[in-house]
């Protein structure tokens, strides 16, 4: 089995947890997921399967896009709706729509963000959620991070204290934290403020229409069509430049060899070497000799 299976992760289970179940359903050992979406979230996760495990990290770099919901009123420890209060403010006035708009148009482009203290990022050798658990806080670095969309998703004009959570979708790059997004938003507004819903709904190419649940892809393993539910790891890479290859070279690129650079060579990091529809490897210009292109993965050397 090689290809990529597109999950539709349940709420309540690890990204792990479902790497775990699939191990077991489809019989193999080459599973891998692409990027941790939070126990609490549900959403579209591609799980890489067999030689697509090589390409993994390509389809986590990729932009993804999540609807969320902002509630006003009060923060939490994990910025979420699943952890304890910290602040807490009353709604007292009118917050309307074109307020809530302006700051969503000034969250666009490139920003900086700092990680929430629960979340994966490592310090020190120590990922800080592990602080957390043991009520340290300590200074995080920030990071800069891509928003490239990023709207409200209901019709409506004004929020009042009994009405004050909406909801938005956001597309962004590798490493937001769509909660800190809700809790800057907040702060925007003059309010303490959580994200109190998270779905996923792209990750790469791929979207929520595409997705199996596990229940579905049991079903599919015990009626032995697990082939139909793979997608080919081309799809992964579909971002990247391609450049199709003849026979002689694809024996070449196979073996991982230098090549001389082709005077058509794109203008950019890394380009999918292709040979009949097939990605058979990834090269990109060599650091340090001009003219010679060399291999970031090859993928098929049989």
């Amino acid at each position: 089995m090689n290809g990529i299976l597109p999950l539709w992760k349940p709420r309540g289970m690890t990204s792990h947890d479902c790497v775990f179940k699939l191990r077991k359903l489809l019989g193999t050992k080459k599973v891998g997921h692409t990027g941790t979406l939070d126990p609490e979230v549900s959403g579209v996760l591609p799980i890489c399967i067999g030689r697509a495990t090589k390409i993994a990290e390509y389809i986590t770099s990729s932009g993804k896009t999540y609807e969320g919901e902002v509630t006003l009123g009060f923060s939490t420890t994990t910025e979420d709706a699943w952890g304890e209060k910290v602040e807490e403010k009353k709604v007292d006035r009118l917050i309307t729509r074109t307020e809530v708009e302006g700051i969503l148009q000034s969250l666009r482009g490139e920003i900086n963000q700092t990680p929430p203290m629960f979340s994966a990022v490592k310090v020190n050798g120590k990922r800080l959620y592990e602080y957390a658990r043991q009520g340290i806080e300590i200074e995080r670095p920030s990071r800069t991070v891509q928003i490239h969309k990023l709207n409200l998703l209901e019709d409506w004009n004004e929020l009042d204290s009994n009405s004050c959570s909406f909801t938005f979708e956001v597309v962004c790059g590798k490493g937001t934290y769509v909660r800190t997004l809700a809790v800057e938003i907040g702060n925007r507004l003059g309010y303490p403020a959580h994200m109190s819903a998270l779905t996923r709904t792209q990750s790469a190419s791929f979207k929520k229409e595409d997705c199996f649940t596990l229940e579905e892809i049991r079903e599919f393993v015990e009626e032995n069509h697990q082939e139909g539910l793979l997608l080919p790891l081309e799809l992964g890479l579909s971002h990247l430049p391609k450049m199709a290859i003849s026979d002689t070279l694809a024996e070449k690129v196979k073996n991982g060899a230098r090549l001389e650079e082709p005077e058509d060579w794109p203008e950019c990091s890394e380009v999918v070497m292709e040979y009949q529809n097939k990605a058979i490897a990834i090269y990109h210009r060599h650091p340090d000799k001009p003219g010679v292109i060399k291999p970031v993965k090859v993928l098929f050397n049989d």
